[in-house]
């Protein structure tokens, strides 16, 4: 028995709680797809025209330190998703993503979901709602990453 793409769509975490009708919209910019290891998912500086909803495999995270090259900054997995950057102009990946394993995943085109995003304001407000959320998660995990790093761990 084959899942369709508004399937798999429907069953990823971040679009928990969508309407029918909003789901539908999203579905409609949705294709399945597949990365083996060691593939790019996307390129720091490059045009961010696509999200992805990750439904196996890892995913790392990186970013570009001058004299130390690549650093992986954060690993994310199943239900998660990657990438926000083509929400928020000037629509430029500001990390590289790497498959560590293979993975699949349902790629979202973002100029195709913006667009319909801007016709209708429940679906903008449901998807920056999600976004919102995420990010904070994201930043609430970095926040302790740093903590760990960088605080004061004499005993007092």
């Amino acid at each position: 028995m084959s899942t369709t793409i508004g399937e798999l769509v429907a069953s990823h975490p971040f679009m928990a709680g969508l309407s029918a009708d909003d789901l539908a919209l999203v579905v409609g910019c949705a294709r399945n797809t597949v990365f083996q290891p060691g593939d790019l998912l996307c390129v720091e500086g490059a045009s961010a025209d696509t999200f992805y909803l990750i439904r196996r495999g890892r995913v790392s995270i990186d970013v570009h330190a001058p004299g130390r090259g690549s650093i992986v900054i954060e690993t994310v997995g199943p239900g998660d998703v990657v990438g926000w950057s083509w929400l928020v102009p000037p629509y430029r990946w500001t990390f590289d993503a790497r498959a560590r394993d293979p993975v699949g995943a349902i790629a979202i085109d973002g100029a195709c979901l913006r667009n319909k995003a801007g016709a209708d304001p429940a679906l903008g407000f449901a998807l920056l709602s999600r976004v919102s959320t995420e990010l904070l998660a994201r930043l609430q995990a970095t926040r302790m990453r740093l903590l760990d790093l960088y605080g004061d761990h004499s005993e007092r």
